[in-house]
């Protein structure tokens, strides 16, 4: 059995299912999963529900009904499987699709997993719009979502754009059926749908340009000097997809020079971008990168039924409420944000880290984590804690770090998984994202055995690193 035969065979026991609960993950990737297949499957004609959890624990288990329906897991469950068992669910009553790693259960779960198959730059979304094709090859108009999907999950961070079956089968798909646009050789840089181009510029850092990353006066007067023209007659601020393709030429050409001029690699200043040109010009909907945040937005603000509607299309009043979120999550990060700058974090040999108590939610400090790794020391991961408002007992762990950390051997989501387990909790992710939830008497020892593990990280993948 291979991969396609595994996204074939759940094809065919969803098409066989008299009524179908998908439960899924609320982030970007988890949101897409749940709009590819819930699509897919009332096409067929077949009664769908959808639930949506943070995570799958025991807290959250009695959400998943006990009914006779087919649950389908999305981005989620692989490493879960004993929950399931605990829960009485039978091999037939449950589908597996998802992208992370898998745990060993008592009962053998149908499981469409692109991992064990090598495909490491995968969502979720893409194993999912995998096993939709399978069950209709009509519904190619999905690869879009797909692509959000994937995009949201950093699955294009790494390499600058997407790879393997999502680049070779997904996006070719969604080329084909007209609704995505493929850039090549684009400026990898965040906003270029709706954010003035100096403020693009300005608040990017992969890479980091001196005089430009985290100055916005210096980005605008980089453009200035270059004679680019920035607002329009009315004064309005082109944003980087309107530019003529002369004018993108210089400025990718100007930010070279800048990059070499101070030593800097040039390998990340350009990157494949996915657009979509059946949406609304200076939207976030314009590109696969913003489309995603916004669904992030939605989850994140415990809404990502919100998100899946805009991913069936709803442009009045989900994605009005969409917008709102959207704001008041950026502003909410850009808070974190200098919190965690103003505060400080603490170093040690091989990670920094912050305990932000109760001020922020729970689902976004990993985020500001993210951000913040730009304006602190980015050659060592950030850890960042967090009360849970659910359960005082608990504490909840974001790790962040950047892909030249991960190129040094960095495996956050090893380094969460194997010490939260030795303290009774349980975490997961990816190399470069990863999140935990621990005891919170365990703190301060939690955080100190992540140290160690990344040390032995650092070790293991060159004796230069150290």
């Amino acid at each position: 059995m291979g991969f396609c035969d595994d996204a074939k065979a759940a094809a065919e026991q969803i098409v066989a299912a008299p009524e179908i609960t998908i439960i899924s993950h609320i982030d970007a990737d988890g949101i897409a999963c749940e709009a590819i297949l819930s699509q897919a499957i009332t096409r067929l004609g077949i009664p769908v529900r959808s639930v949506f959890v943070r995570q799958l624990e025991p807290l959250t288990m009695p959400q998943v009904p006990s009914d006779t329906s087919l649950k389908v897991f999305t981005d989620l469950g692989a490493g879960q499987q004993n929950l399931l068992f605990g829960r009485g669910l039978s091999e037939k009553e449950v589908i597996i699709i998802d992208h992370h790693v898998s745990q060993p259960a008592e009962r053998k779960y149908t499981q469409v997993n692109c991992l064990p198959y090598g495909y490491t730059r995968m969502s979720a979304a893409g194993v999912s719009y995998l096993v939709a094709k399978q069950m209709d090859c009509s519904n190619t108009d999905l690869a879009k979502l797909a692509i959000v999907g994937n995009v949201g999950d950093m699955m294009a961070r790494e390499n600058c754009g997407l790879t393997g079956p999502v680049r070779e089968v997904i996006v070719e798909d969604g080329i084909r059926h007209g609704n995505v646009e493929v850039r090549k050789r684009d400026l990898n840089c965040y906003g270029t749908a709706t954010r003035p181009i100096h403020l693009s510029l300005a608040y990017n850092d992969d890479p980091f340009i001196q005089g430009i990353s985290n100055n916005p006066e210096g980005a605008r007067q980089f453009l200035k000097r270059l004679g680019i023209r920035q607002q329009n007659d009315d004064r309005r601020w082109f944003v980087w997809e309107e530019m003529p393709v002369g004018d993108r030429r210089t400025i990718i050409s100007a930010l070279t020079e800048q990059l070499i001029a101070n030593g800097e690699r040039v390998d990340r200043l350009l990157a494949e971008t996915y657009g979509f040109p059946d949406e609304i010009p200076r939207t976030p909907l314009r590109n696969a990168q913003e489309y995603a945040t916004m669904l992030n937005a939605c989850g994140r603000w415990s809404k990502p039924q919100v998100g899946g509607a805009i991913l069936r299309g709803d442009r009045g009043t989900a994605y009005r409420d969409a917008e709102h979120m959207l704001n008041n999550h950026r502003a909410f990060i850009r808070n974190l944000l200098q919190y965690i700058v103003d505060t400080g974090v603490k170093e040690l040999e091989n990670l920094q880290w912050i305990h932000v108590g109760g001020r922020y939610p729970d689902t976004i400090v990993g985020i500001g984590a993210g951000m913040a790794l730009s304006k602190l020391n980015s050659k060592k991961p950030i850890l960042v804690m967090c009360e849970v408002p659910e359960d005082t007992s608990l504490t909840k762990v974001s790790m962040r770090t950047t892909e030249r950390v991960v190129e040094k051997g960095i495996d956050l989501q090893q380094a969460l998984s194997d010490a939260s387990a030795e303290y009774g909790g349980g975490g997961g992710g990816h190399k470069i994202a990863a999140g935990a939830y621990i005891p919170r008497t365990a703190e301060q020892e939690f955080v100190n055995r992540v140290n160690r593990i990344l040390g032995e990280q650092f070790a293991a993948a060159s004796p230069d690193n150290r």
